[in-house]
This record gives structure tokens, C-alpha cells and sequence, in this order.
């Protein structure tokens, strides 16, 4: 297999061509910088970074074991077979086409069009071997209009001849891309090849003269003004006219931008940083300060932001000083306990930016090699004066990123012509490139490990050397390897290698920073923080490298293939790849307990074999929905950090960019070429790559029902599922693709006309969303594919047919609405929804408006007085002592308890308003809540006087004292709502009141607040909505409180007695939680243990297993002020994931409980309840919707 690099170009000044729809700087540059900054030199010669300069790097597997190099005597110019694979979603209706300066290319006129498959846009093109094309990527309409990526054009240097593999992505056009050799003989272009350079045997160059110095990331990344070489001191001649605009700005953005507006140089700059973050910065201002700082730095380091001359005086040691000063507070600030993980983020992109402080830089009179360089006798008078006054003058006086840029610029002009400069001189002014990369920070991955080299010992060098060596022969490799599987070998080692010298430099600094470090000691951390950065930028490249051979190799579909071979040997590389990215995402900060848990989790699943058969159930299947369960649990930690960017980076940037006048480009991909940047980003593509393949391993389309039906509409997207949601514009039914939910939506009261619903995250099916979804009989499914999702977003706003059922999911565009009703999906007799009774304000007790303080026992409760979730709880503990005697067919127990309880009745909390002297107000409130429109926001302003009226009454201390007899002496209770409208037959509300867990009524004003919480939550907006959608007068509606033992659960579980998705009276469908059952009901992000038990033969079958992240908990140790603890779950711990025979006997036992429950209260039950030890506890059942 030939090994090959293709690099991009990175022009900040494309070919005349670009023209063809560069959109000007982009961020995207982040991606190449990345790979460029570890890539081993090539060849006789390293071109100025400014020009057009590519190495290609392919892979095929040789027959002969041997790859054949061809010198230029030899070769002769063929043709080179490229198939392209782009991996972009349009619109409906769009295609992809390729321009380029090529007759095959369409020479920029006439487009090439790409034809779709399910892996992406691909086309095969012939080109003329030898030859340097450029090109571009572009989107046809409908209309036949051309909308062009962004960025500065693609350019390719092909080789002579041969057929290769190439995957691109939209708009990155200056991304590291693999050419991937598909032919037995790879010939490379002759600018690769001297006279005298050639390939020995161990495919190491021979004779090859000595390349120069690898440019600095700061001239990969510059985006700033071409470096013009001068005669005399023109520098403060160079500025042009720079505008600020502080309109809207206050705080730190006000701040920052004001201090730049008198900061012409780059010292000053930093002052402003410095300013900005060390001293007295309020706490609530930190996060902001961090952020803006990040920000502002990078685009000047980028050139995006000028620094120029201002007539001062000072040696670059003045801005080492301010570095050190931001360094030790950034460093404090890390390891500060009340530092967060977004602050945690940014705080590693500002360590980035800053110049080192090291001893030589300290100096009064730092970096004067140059000084000498200049007045050299060996070299013409004309390039003495362009080095003195575009260099040494310059940099003595006012330093700044753009001296890095004009040496480099120096040194490759003086490097271009070998032997007409002497090589003492171009040698000196090398070692003067190095020393100024080392001032800026900017040096290799390779040359800043060296620079630690001196300060390691013991295991920690030889971390370092096994590192070293990894990588060595990975560059070895990329010049001369032979099979694609070495290069998956080798990058795994690298991979290996790499984590545990980033875990060295890690452990080195958690200690923290000494406030008597020295100096010495504080600049040698720099260096190991910029080390231990760098190689998490490192894994990045070598993560997505790993995933191009991957694809290679056979990709998603290989594994999928192996896995039906009972062969799970090949995903042993992709998952230890994945858990070393998850790996480098926690040791950054990003919730490091999350990743820990994920690790330990693939880590159980990999060592856990692919078996014939787990328990009674498949073994294949349960092997791929375990990995599932935590694959997609990886992947919502990448969409975690990915919405935490999103939330506080793009306003900041537009704000920051427009007051400073960045290009509007740049302001607009800053945020997403930072995400795209990261290893997160690698670590999300792992992530989707191994779970297509589970998809197709449990032939699942990546689709889940919630719901089955058929639903017609226009497509439309939203945020959440929340009244004001709908665009105004919208009028007939709507199919919404929602692309976030809490469980504790009302589908119906964000708009009546919603007939279906396409939620982008998992949900458990039972939670009160599901449940609520089902009562209003809305079409609710979720995705997780990718593609699918993408597909979804090219029909927004056309009408479609979304068709749901437990064949599959299908939505389609159609013509018009009334032509997609005029058909409908064949459901089996199963999947018909049951007949549920319709909900009539008949079911609504309304009480006598009789105040009083009693307090009923739990047995006591009926639905006249204490609604009718109490009083299905004190049928409940009437059935617990007849359920001990009850077995199934089986012989499966049927045996639960219920918590002890008693009820604050209907009354109280109009008597406690009473008390205060509040009833008049509340009245009149009331009253006007009943015609209140949602415009103007008067709904929310009434709904919010209610709440804060409701929650300053307070139970009479001898209902307190009541309810403290009624239990064992310091009692942890919870506090639950039983209101009049609720857990009814067509009305459950189903998580729409508040349940107030662990208070203890001896904390009497604890307590008194946790009963008034629950009264004031008849009055959320969600709540008066959903009455409003129901009929239900606001007056008639009245709340009880619900006081009960609480429980310290293993488990939690919903118990659905009839399927909820195909709808199988013969089936109970169980979804359980680890902790408290809050977790399942309220929708929180993740997936439950999802189980399906026959009622009449003991059969369990397991749908899913859980991925939640945390657990809640109550702990002696957390006060009993209606406060819980949340942990971080590790599955691979728990039984209910790896004990088949555990889940079988909870599956049948939940199974035989719900069934007798459903026979008991007469029809299909919405059970809820809790496993602690061997004993079953049933909290609550209602009808099931």
C-alpha cells in the first residue's frame, strides 16, 4: 500500500479563480492546521505555506507486498481515475456538482454533476495524471442556480497515474484529505522527486537535501496582511483605517473593545487581556471575560486583528511578563473548586495564545541573534536593510505575530535558490526561526516535547520516548507502508502512546501552581500545559485518520458483516479508539466523570464476547443493543459540549466581531469550526460510524415509536414543543421535527393543529410526554440517524405523510395535504390504539369550598376529597396485603407494597389563604385567568402571581404536627400532588404538578414550603394550558397534597399493561431506571432498560438497555430540604446489564404485578413503583391513556 499525504491549500490569497465563490477567510483553516502542525516533512523542499503546495498521501493493498516508486526517467503522465466522495445534505430537489480549471472539471463553467447514494454525493472522474487542478464544490437548485462553498478554492496535485479514493466535506476547503491509492502502482509527481533523492529499501529518503524549518501554526492560521519586505521603517505607515463600533456593548465586551481601540501594538493588546482577567474580576463576569479573551486572542495570532507600531519602545521580555501574570491566574482559575467545565473550555483556548516567558525571553535584551543576522558581511546590503527594518527594528521595539509570519517569509526566500546564500548565514537565521517560534508558542508537537525532554524522569521519559517513537514510525510508514492494516497498527499505538504521556503531563500538573513557584518552575508548566494541549490537537489528527482507513477497510458495513460472522475482532480498534478520544475529552475537563463511565463501559462490552444466546434471549442482539445503549450514550456527550459552545460562543463573536471589524465570514464559521476542530468532533464520528453498524446489525432503520399512527402536515421545525413555538405564518395540521424535549410537554397546548411529532432524541417511551402524546393521540416517533434526520430537514415546509407502525417509520413528501388523507397506513388489529374513555368534565370532583385542616389517612382517601391519585393509592394499600398470596401461571410472585401515607384534603389551601388574608386576591385573580390571552405575555404574568401568592401560604402547624405523628419519628417524606384533574380517565397530566421529594416535617419551615410548592403548581402555565385544552374551567380545578414515606430505591419502573407501541393486551411493557423514578417520568435525556413480558407464558425480551447519565438518589448525608443527589452511573456495574437471569426474574416479577393490577382496578394500568432489595413498591397507577 503507498502512504501518501494531500494537504490543502493554505493560501490566505487564492488563484484568480477563486473568484468562482470564495467567500474570504474561513476558521475552517483550524482542521488543516491541525494535521499540518504533526505531518512529517517531505521531500527536497517545504514550499512557502503561502503558495499552493500538496503531498498526497493514499493507501492500497500491494499484492507484492511492495510498493513500486517510479523516478521521472521512468514515468511518463496517465491518467488518474479519482472517485470522489463528498458527504452533504441539500434540500429537497438540490444536487451536488463539482467546478473546476480542468476540461473534465467543467473549466469553472460547466458543472459536474454528483449522483446520491446512501453514503453521500460520489462521482468517478478521469484526469490528466501529473497535474495540479483547482476545484470546488457546488449546490444546484431546482431553479438551476449555483450556490458555492465557502472558502478559497480546493486545489489537488495528482499523481501520474493510478486510481484513488477521495472524501471531502462541504465548505472545508482547505480540510487534510486522504487520496487513497485503489491501484497496484502509485507514481508520484515529479516536484516530489531530485535527481538525487530516491527511495532505499526501508523506504526512507536517500540523499534528500536538508528541507527548512516546518512553518509555525501561526502562519498556517494567518489570515493578516501580506508580509511586504522593507528598506526603511515603514511600519507605522502600514496601518489602515480600523473602525470600532460600541454601540449596544456594556461590561467586559465594552471593556475589551474600548482597550483595543487605544492598543495599536501587540503588548498592549495583552495588557488588555491581562486587565480583563487578572485583579478584580467579579465572579459573575469571569466566564465572560474568559470567553472574550479567547476569542479576541485568536483573531489577532490570525492576523485578523493588526498590530502595529505606536512610536514606544519595548523589548518582547515586556510582553513575556504579561504572559507569565495571565498564565498563573488562568492556572489558579483551573483548579479553583468553583470553576466550571464551560470556564474549564475556554480557559485552555486562551493558554494557546500567549508567548512564552521562559528565561531567554525574560532577559532585558531577549532574541538579538537577529541583531547579528542583520549585520552580517556575507550577504547583500539590500537584504541587510529588508531583514533591520521588517524584522530586527521591529521586534525589539514593538513584537507582534505578524514578525513570526515576515520570517518565515524571510526564510523561505533566502531557502528558495540553494547555494546563493552561505550556509553559516541561512543556518543562523534557522536557528533564529526556531528561537521566535519558541517565543510564540508556535513551534511543532515534536519540538515543544523536546523542550520538556529536560524536566522528565523515570516513567514519564520514557512515556515521552515510546511517544516519540510511535510517531516516528508512523512517518515512516506514511512514506513508505505497505498495507492499510499496519496503518490502523500503527496509529493505535500512536493512539496508546499518546494517552499516556498527555495522562504523565496530566498528573504532573494537577497538583496545582505554588504560589512561591519560581519563575523557572512557572515556565517549564507553560510548557508541559501547551504539551498536554497540543496532544489532545494531535489525537484529533490521528482519530480522523484512523476513521478515513476505517472507511477504507470496508467501514460500518464490514463490521456489521463480521458481527453475522460471529468475528468482533475488527471492532477492537474502533472502540479502544473511541475510548481514547472519550479519554482525552475528560482529561481536558469536559465532564470527566461522564467519559470515565463511557471508558469503563466499552471497556465491559469489548471484553464481554459475542455468545450464541445470553439467558434465553439472542446473544447477538443483546450484544449490539448493550453497545448501543452506550454508543449513544457517547454521543450525547459530544452534543453536550457541542450545545454548551453553541450557547456561549456565537452571540459573544458577532457582538465582539462586528464592534471590531472582523469579516462577516469569519464571524459566521468561528463557532462551528471550533466544534469542528476539536477531538470531539473525531470523537462523534466514531461514534456514528459504530452505531451504523449496530443499526444494521439489529436490521433497525434508526427510527423509535412512541406512538403509531398515520399524520399528515406541513413539515416544520422547532426548538422545543412550547405554546408560541408554531410560526404564525403556519395554518392547517403540522408534523413537527423538534429537535429537543423535557418529558414534561403538552403536545396539544403548543397548538391544536399538531398532528405528528419527529423528536431528534431518545425519550423513554413511557415517559409523561409519551404518555401524554398517546392521550392526545399525536403520531410520535424519534430519530437518531443521521441521514434520515438530514433527509427530514430538505422537506421543511412542504406537506408530508408520516406513517408509523412496528414495521417502521416512513415520511414522505406528497402534493398536498388533502391527497395524503386520502389514504391511510393499515395498522394490525394490534396496533390499533385501545379504546380509551374520552375525558368529561364528569370525572372533575369539585369539591365544597369547605376550609379545613384535617389530615386523611391514606386509607381513607377518596376522590370527593382528596383526588383520585390518593385514593388509588389507598386502594393500593388494601390490595398490597391480598397481593401476597397471588402468583402467575408461572408461578411468578405477584406480591408489592405501598409506601405509608396520609393526605392534607381539598380545602386546605383555600383555608390557608384564608389564614393570611390572601383569598380576595387569589379570586380575583382567578378570575381573570380564565379569559387571559397568551399575547403580551398576560397569561405568564398571572400565572406567575399565582404561583408567588400560593407559595407564600403555609399549612397550619397542626396539620404539620398531624402528619409528623402519623409517621416514625425523623422520617424522610415526599410530597406529592393529587389535584382534582389528574390521573383521570382521558385527562392523566401525567408529571404536570410538582412532587416535592426528601423533607422531614420536624424541619417544620422546610416542609411548609415543599406543601406550598405543590399548590402553586396548579397555576403553571403548562398546567392552566393543558386545562384550557381539556375544557376545564380554572375554578373547578383544586389540589390535595399527597404525603408519603419515602423511598431510598435500587430501581425505578413505568409499567404500561397493554403495549404502548403495538398495542398487545397480551404484553406488559416495563421501562426502569437506576435511582428515583424522576429520572424516567420527567424525559431526561437517555434511554431506561426497556423490557416486554408476556402476561400468560413469563416471556422476556429485552428492547434496550439503559444510558442515563446520572441517577438521583436521597442521602442521609444531603439535608431533607427537598433536595436529592445526582451520581454518575457505570452500567457495567449494574445487573440489570450484564445479569440475564436478574432481568428475567425483575421482567416476570414486574410482569405478574402489573397484570394483577390490571385485573384488579378493571382495565389497562399506567403503574409506578420501585424496586428496593427483593420488594416490589407500587407508588401510583392510573388508566393508561
Amino acid at each position: 500500500m503507498s502512504s501518501l499525504y494531500l494537504v490543502h491549500c493554505s493560501s490566505p490569497l487564492c488563484s484568480a479563480s477563486s473568484r468562482k465563490g470564495s467567500s474570504g477567510s474561513s476558521h475552517r483553516h483550524i482542521f488543516r492546521r491541525k494535521l499540518r502542525l504533526f505531518l512529517p516533512l517531505r521531500g527536497p523542499e517545504r514550499k512557502p505555506c503561502w503558495s499552493p503546495s500538496f503531498v498526497v498521501r493514499g493507501a492500497a493493498e500491494i499484492s507484492s507486498g511492495r510498493r513500486e516508486m517510479m523516478t521521472p526517467s521512468h514515468r511518463e503522465h496517465g491518467k488518474v481515475v479519482l472517485h470522489v466522495l463528498l458527504a452533504y445534505q441539500v434540500k429537497f430537489g438540490e444536487h451536488i456538482a463539482i467546478l473546476g480549471s480542468s476540461e473534465e472539471l467543467g473549466f469553472w463553467k460547466n458543472p459536474v454533476k454528483l449522483s446520491w447514494t446512501t453514503d453521500g454525493w460520489v462521482s468517478d472522474l478521469e484526469l490528466k495524471g501529473g497535474e495540479t487542478v483547482e476545484y470546488k464544490f457546488v449546490t444546484v437548485t431546482s431553479q438551476n442556480k449555483i450556490k458555492w462553498e465557502a472558502g478559497c478554492n480546493r486545489v489537488l496535485k495528482l499523481p501520474m497515474k493510478g486510481e484513488y479514493k477521495m472524501i471531502c466535506q462541504w465548505n472545508v476547503t482547505k480540510e487534510a484529505v486522504s487520496l487513497i491509492a485503489l491501484s497496484d502502482v502509485v507514481t508520484l509527481p515529479e516536484e516530489e522527486f531530485t535527481q538525487e533523492a530516491g527511495a532505499s529499501s526501508n523506504g526512507s529518503m536517500v540523499g534528500a537535501p536538508v528541507s527548512v524549518d516546518e512553518p509555525s501554526s501561526f502562519v498556517q492560521e494567518w489570515q493578516g496582511n501580506d508580509v511586504e519586505f522593507m528598506s526603511s521603517n515603514q511600519h507605522s505607515a502600514k496601518e489602515t483605517g480600523r473602525r470600532w463600533n460600541t454601540d449596544g456593548l456594556q461590561g467586559v465586551a465594552l471593556k475589551l473593545v474600548e482597550g483595543d481601540r487605544i492598543s495599536r501594538n501587540w503588548r498592549r493588546k495583552l495588557e488588555v487581556v491581562r486587565e480583563l482577567l487578572v485583579g478584580d474580576l467579579k465572579r459573575s463576569d469571569r466566564l465572560e471575560a474568559i470567553i472574550y479573551s479567547a476569542i479576541y486572542l485568536k483573531w489577532i495570532n490570525t492576523g485578523q486583528i493588526p498590530c502595529f507600531e505606536d512610536g514606544g519602545h519595548h523589548r518582547p521580555n515586556r510582553h513575556a511578563e504579561i504572559s507569565r501574570l495571565i498564565f498563573r491566574e488562568l492556572e489558579r482559575l483551573t483548579y479553583a473548586k468553583d470553576t466550571t467545565p464551560e470556564e474549564m473550555l475556554l480557559i485552555r483556548k486562551v493558554h494557546s495564545c500567549l508567548p512564552s516567558f521562559k528565561s531567554e525571553f525574560t532577559a532585558s535584551v531577549p532574541l538579538t541573534r537577529i541583531r547579528d543576522i542583520a549585520h552580517r558581511n556575507d550577504i547583500p546590503h539590500s537584504l541587510k536593510q529588508e531583514i533591520k527594518h521588517t524584522i530586527q527594528n521591529k521586534l525589539h521595539r514593538n513584537a507582534g505575530p505578524e514578525d513570526l509570519i515576515a520570517t518565515e517569509a524571510m526564510l523561505a526566500r533566502i531557502t528558495k535558490m540553494p547555494g546563493e546564500y552561505s550556509e553559516s548565514f541561512i543556518e543562523q537565521f534557522k536557528i533564529f526561526h526556531r528561537e521566535l517560534k519558541d517565543f510564540f508558542n508556535a513551534g511543532s508537537l515534536a519540538e515543544q516535547l523536546e523542550s520538556i525532554q529536560p524536566s522528565l524522569d523515570g516513567q514519564s521519559l520514557k512515556a515521552l520516548t515510546v511517544f516519540l517513537e510511535s510517531k516516528k514510525n508512523l512517518d515512516i510508514f506514511d512514506q513508505s507502508g505497505d498495507t492499510l492494516k499496519d496503518n490502523v497498527d500503527l496509529l493505535m499505538q500512536t493512539l496508546h502512546s499518546l494517552t499516556d504521556l498527555r495522562m504523565v503531563l496530566f498528573k504532573g500538573l494537577e497538583s496545582g501552581l505554588r504560589n512561591d513557584a519560581s519563575d523557572t518552575a512557572i515556565a517549564m508548566r507553560q510548557q508541559w500545559r501547551l504539551c498536554e494541549i497540543n496532544l489532545e490537537d494531535y489525537s484529533f489528527v490521528l482519530l480522523s485518520r484512523l476513521l478515513n482507513a476505517l472507511e477504507t477497510l470496508g467501514g460500518s458495513s464490514l463490521l456489521a458483516q463480521n458481527v453475522d460472522l460471529k468475528n468482533v475482532g475488527s471492532w477492537n480498534h474502533p472502540l479502544e479508539a473511541l475510548m481514547i478520544g472519550i479519554h482525552q475529552i475528560g482529561l481536558s475537563g469536559w465532564q470527566p466523570r461522564e467519559c470515565r463511565a463511557i471508558e469503563d463501559e466499552l471497556l465491559a462490552w469489548k471484553e464481554k464476547d459475542l455468545s450464541e444466546s445470553e439467558g434465553n434471549e439472542d446473544g447477538k442482539k443483546i450484544w449490539a443493543l448493550r453497545f448501543k445503549a452506550t454508543l449513544d450514550r457517547a454521543r450525547r456527550l459530544t452534543e453536550s459540549y457541542t450545545e454548551i459552545l453553541l450557547q456561549l460562543l456565537p452571540d459573544k463573536v458577532q457582538k465582539l466581531g462586528n464592534a471590531l471589524g472582523i469579516p462577516e465570514d469569519s464571524i459566521k464559521t468561528y463557532t462551528e469550526a471550533e466544534i469542528r476542530a476539536g477531538v470531539i468532533f473525531q470523537v462523534s464520528k466514531m461514534c456514528s460510524f459504530l452505531l451504523k453498524a449496530l443499526r444494521i446489525t439489529l436490521g433497525t432503520q434508526g427510527w423509535d415509536v412512541l406512538v403509531a399512527g398515520t399524520a399528515v402536515g406541513t413539515l416544520v421545525q422547532v426548538d422545543s414543543i412550547a405554546p408560541g413555538s408554531l410560526p404564525d405564518s403556519i395554518s392547517g395540521p403540522v408534523i413537527l421535527l423538534v429537535n429537543r424535549a423535557d418529558g414534561d410537554e403538552e403536545v396539544k397546548a403548543a397548538g391544536g393543529n399538531i398532528a405528528g411529532v419527529v423528536l431528534l432524541q431518545e425519550l423513554p417511551h413511557l415517559s409523561h410526554l409519551g404518555v401524554r402524546a398517546r392521550q392526545e393521540k399525536v403520531v410520535f416517533v424519534s430519530c437518531e440517524d443521521e441521514e434520515k434526520v438530514a433527509g427530514l430537514r430538505g422537506l421543511m415546509g412542504r406537506p408530508v405523510r408520516l406513517e408509523a407502525s412496528s414495521n417502521g417509520v416512513d415520511v414522505s413528501a406528497c402534493s398536498s395535504i388533502s391527497e395524503a388523507t386520502s389514504s391511510t397506513v393499515n395498522l394490525t388489529d394490534d396496533e390499533k390504539p385501545s379504546r380509551v374513555e374520552p375525558f368529561s368534565l364528569s370525572h372533575v370532583h369539585t369539591p365544597r369550598q369547605a376550609f379545613h385542616d384535617e389530615v386523611v389517612d391514606l386509607t381513607n382517601a377518596t376522590p370527593a376529597t382528596s383526588g383520585a391519585k390518593a385514593a388509588a393509592c389507598g386502594h393500593l394499600m388494601s390490595l398490597a396485603a391480598a397481593s401476597a398470596n397471588v402468583y402467575d401461571d408461572q408461578g411468578v410472585p405477584a406480591s408489592f407494597l405501598v409506601p405509608s401515607g396520609v393526605v392534607i384534603p381539598f380545602g386546605a389551601m383555600e383555608s390557608a389563604l384564608v389564614r393570611s388574608g390572601s383569598m380576595e386576591d387569589f379570586d380575583a385573580l382567578l378570575q381573570k385567568l380564565e379569559t387571559a390571552k397568551m399575547e403580551d405575555n398576560e397569561l405568564d404574568r398571572l400565572c406567575n402571581e399565582l404561583q408567588s401568592l400560593l407559595s407564600a401560604q403555609r399549612p397550619s402547624v397542626e396539620t404539620i404536627q398531624k402528619i409528623a405523628e402519623a409517621f416514625p419519628e425523623d422520617s424522610s417524606l415526599i410530597v406529592r400532588s393529587s389535584a382534582n384533574v389528574e390521573d383521570l380517565a382521558g385527562m392523566s397530566a401525567a408529571g404536570l404538578y410538582e412532587s416535592i421529594p426528601n423533607v422531614k416535617p420536624s424541619n417544620v419551615d422546610s416542609f411548609g414550603h415543599a406543601v406550598a410548592r405543590v399548590w402553586a403548581s396548579l397555576y403553571t402555565r403548562r398546567a392552566v394550558l393543558s386545562r384550557r385544552a381539556a375544557g376545564v374551567p380554572q375554578k373547578d380545578a383544586v389540589m390535595a397534597v399527597l404525603v408519603q414515606e419515602m423511598l431510598s430505591p435500587d430501581l425505578s419502573f413505568v409499567l404500561h399493561t397493554v403495549s404502548p407501541t403495538d398495542h398487545d393486551h397480551k404484553m406488559v411493557q416495563a421501562e426502569v431506571a437506576s435511582g428515583l423514578g424522576e429520572t424516567l417520568a420527567s424525559g431526561t435525556r437517555g434511554t431506561p432498560w426497556r423490557l416486554k413480558v408476556g402476561k400468560f407464558d413469563g416471556s422476556v425480551s429485552t428492547l434496550a438497555f439503559a444510558n442515563f447519565s446520572e441517577e438521583l438518589v436521597v442521602s442521609k448525608a444531603v439535608p431533607a430540604d427537598g433536595e436529592i443527589i445526582r451520581l454518575t452511573v457505570n452500567y457495567s456495574k449494574k445487573p440489570l446489564s450484564v445479569d440475564p437471569v436478574f432481568r428475567r426474574q425483575l421482567g416476570q416479577r414486574l410482569g405478574a404485578v402489573g397484570l394483577f393490577l390490571e385485573q384488579k382496578f378493571g382495565g389497562p394500568q399506567d403503574v409506578e413503583g420501585c424496586v428496593i432489595g427483593k420488594d416490589v413498591y407500587i407508588v401510583q397507577t392510573r388508566p393508561q391513556p
